[in-house]
């Protein structure tokens, strides 16, 4: 008979086995009850030993009958001690079992989810897939790289070519601007007149003498 069936009992032929949930709870259940009486054989331990001393000296029958009970408490507090430590290792071991057993399940649910999502896969497909990506990005890249260059419709030339044809037409301007210079040459200018200009009149002496001293006079008089 295992352990669980020896604390719990068994549910018979027809009978359903406890989960490890229901287990683990009623080894709680378990651990607080002899926790308790744990706590209650103390008391009574500490009780016929105060006992003990009391009587010690005036009734030495009261005083050993006391020692008597206190010495089966403590047998069976020890045998509590014990007891304890075997449930509280059966606890912790079927917690890990049980945790291990969610863990695992969950795990093979997922497998089993990846498994499902691979079935649809080929692994030729998905290679092919990823050439094809890789030919059409590539594709994509030239169609873009062509339509970025300028067009120039067929029209080619030699650039060469058109520059000796620019110097041509340079020189042709620069010689066109120096003949039109050397023409401005030829152009007579007008003749230096050979009559002399008409010469002011000179002023007689008393005129010039007259109009110094009204100059004079205005200057005093200011």
């Amino acid at each position: 008979m295992s352990v669980f069936a020896k604390l719990f009992g068994s549910g018979g032929k027809g009978g359903k086995s406890a989960s490890p949930q229901d287990a683990i709870q009623r080894l709680r259940e378990t651990e607080e009850m002899l926790t308790k009486k744990q706590e209650f054989l103390e008391k009574k331990i500490e009780q016929e030993l105060m006992t003990a001393k009391k009587n010690g000296t005036k009734n030495k029958r009261a005083a050993l009958q006391a020692l008597k009970r206190k010495k089966r408490y403590e047998k069976q507090l020890a045998q509590i001690d014990g007891t304890l430590s075997t449930i509280e290792f059966q606890r912790e071991a079927l917690e890990n079992a049980h945790t291990n057993t969610e863990v695992i399940k969950n795990m093979g649910f997922a497998a089993k989810a990846m498994k499902m999502a691979h079935d649809n896969m080929d692994i030729d497909k998905v290679d092919e897939l990823m050439q094809d990506i890789t030919e059409q990005q590539e594709l994509a890249q030239e169609i873009s790289d062509a339509i970025s260059k300028p067009v120039e419709f067929g029209e080619e030339f030699d650039e060469d070519e058109l520059l000796a044809e620019l110097e041509e037409l340079e020189q042709e301007e620069l010689d066109k601007n120096l003949l039109e210079i050397g023409g401005t040459e030829n152009v007579p200018l007008p003749n230096v007149p050979s009559t002399s200009l008409p010469s002011r009149p000179a002023k007689k002496k008393e005129e010039e003498d007259e109009d110094d001293m009204k100059d004079l006079e205005a200057w005093a008089a200011n």
